[in-house]
C-alpha cells in the first residue's frame, strides 16, 4: 500500500472513530496538546474501533442500579445523579464513552423532579455525587436550580462534583459558578479529574484556588493509563501537583473495560507494582488509594487489601458483601 493510500485508510478509520464516539477539545487542552500524555486522552485513535474479550458499554453496571432515571444507587448512603451526558471534552478511555456525547440525554425538566423527589423520600441518603457528563458543564442556571433544589433537602449533608471543567475548561469556573459553590448551605466537594501533571497550568490553578476560596474541598480522581502516567515519575509528579494546589489525591482507579480501550489497560500486578512503588518516594499525603470498579455494578475494592488476590491470569475479587468475583488480568 502507499504512502497516501496508507494516509487516506488512516484518515477514514479516525472518521469512523469520531462517527461511534464523541469527540471534542476545548482551547485550554488544545493548548496542551504537544504534550504526548495530553493528546493520548483526547485526540481519537483508531485503536478505539477494536474491542476485545471483557469489554463493556456499561462497564461498571450502572443500569443495574438506576431506580429512576438519572440516578444511581449502588451504595446505601449516596447516589449518583446524572442530569445530562454532555462533557466539555471527551476523553477516550471514559467508561461513559457509549453513554456521552451524541448518544447521551438531558433529562427533561419532570425527569429531574423525579430524581430530586426520589431523593428526598430516601432519607438514607446522606451524599448526592452530581456526574454525568460533567455538571459543570450545565449552564449557570439550570445548575443554579439544581443545586438549590438538593441544598433544600434536610437529610443530604453533603453534594460532590465530579468534574474535568476545571481542569480541562477553566474559564468555565467563572463568577456564577463560584457563587453558587459559595452559597451552598450543605458541604460541597469538587473531585477533579486530572491525570498528568501537564494538565496543571496557571489557568487550571487560578480556578482551582477560586474553587477553594468559595469554601469547597478539592479531592481528585485520576486513572492510570498506559502511555499517560504509567510510570512512577509521572504519578508523582502528578500527585504533588495536585497537592500543592490544595487537592488531595483521592482515588487512582484501574482503568474500566469500556469498549475501544484496550489500549490503555494494564495488568492489576503492573498496576500494583506502580502503586506500591510509590511509598517512601512521596509523602503519604499525596498517595490516593488504588481502586478497581468491579465489573457488573458490584462496587469498588481498594486493589492493595486483602480482598484482591492477583493470580497468574486472573484475580480473585471480594465485593462488600463477601462474594468472591474473577477479574480476566491478562
Amino acid at each position: 500500500m502507499s504512502q497516501s493510500s496508507s494516509k487516506k485508510s488512516a484518515d477514514r478509520d479516525l472518521d469512523h472513530v469520531t462517527e461511534k464516539y464523541t469527540y471534542r477539545i476545548t482551547p485550554q487542552v488544545e493548548k496542551s496538546l504537544h504534550q504526548p500524555e495530553v493528546a493520548r486522552q483526547y485526540l481519537p485513535d483508531a485503536r478505539e474501533l477494536m474491542t476485545t474479550p471483557g469489554e463493556d458499554p456499561d462497564p461498571i453496571g450502572d443500569n443495574a442500579h438506576s431506580p429512576v432515571k438519572g440516578i444511581v444507587h449502588r451504595y446505601p448512603d449516596r447516589v449518583l445523579f446524572k442530569p445530562h451526558h454532555a462533557c466539555a471534552v471527551y476523553c477516550r478511555f471514559c467508561f461513559r464513552k457509549d453513554m456521552v456525547g451524541r448518544q447521551g440525554e438531558v433529562l427533561s425538566k419532570q425527569e429531574v423532579e423525579h430524581a430530586i423527589s426520589y431523593i428526598r423520600n430516601h432519607p438514607e441518603i446522606w451524599e448526592v455525587i452530581l456526574t454525568g457528563g460533567d455538571p459543570m458543564a450545565l449552564s449557570s442556571r439550570r445548575l443554579r436550580v439544581l443545586m438549590e433544589d438538593l441544598d433544600q433537602i434536610e437529610h443530604v449533608k453533603s453534594i460532590r462534583f465530579h468534574t474535568r471543567v476545571p481542569i480541562a475548561a477553566p474559564n468555565l469556573i467563572n463568577a456564577d459558578i463560584i457563587s453558587l459553590l459559595s452559597a451552598a448551605k450543605t458541604a460541597i466537594t469538587v473531585s477533579v479529574h486530572c491525570n498528568h501533571a501537564a494538565e496543571i497550568t496557571s489557568e487550571v490553578t487560578d480556578a482551582l484556588r477560586s474553587i477553594r476560596r468559595a469554601g469547597a474541598m478539592l479531592v481528585s480522581q485520576s486513572v492510570l493509563l498506559r502511555g499517560v502516567n504509567d510510570n512512577r515519575d509521572a504519578l508523582i509528579g502528578l500527585f504533588k501537583a495536585l497537592t500543592e494546589n490544595g487537592v488531595k489525591p483521592y482515588y487512582l482507579h484501574h482503568p474500566d473495560k469500556a469498549p475501544g480501550t484496550g489500549h490503555f489497560q494494564l495488568s492489576l500486578r503492573e498496576g500494583l507494582d506502580l502503586y506500591q512503588s510509590l511509598r517512601g518516594h512521596i509523602s503519604g499525603l499525596c498517595i490516593p488509594q488504588y481502586m478497581l470498579d468491579i465489573p457488573g455494578g458490584y462496587g469498588k475494592v481498594a486493589i492493595d487489601s486483602h480482598n484482591v488476590m492477583i493470580k497468574k491470569n486472573h484475580a480473585e475479587i471480594i465485593d462488600r458483601h463477601g462474594v468472591v468475583h474473577i477479574y480476566n488480568n491478562s
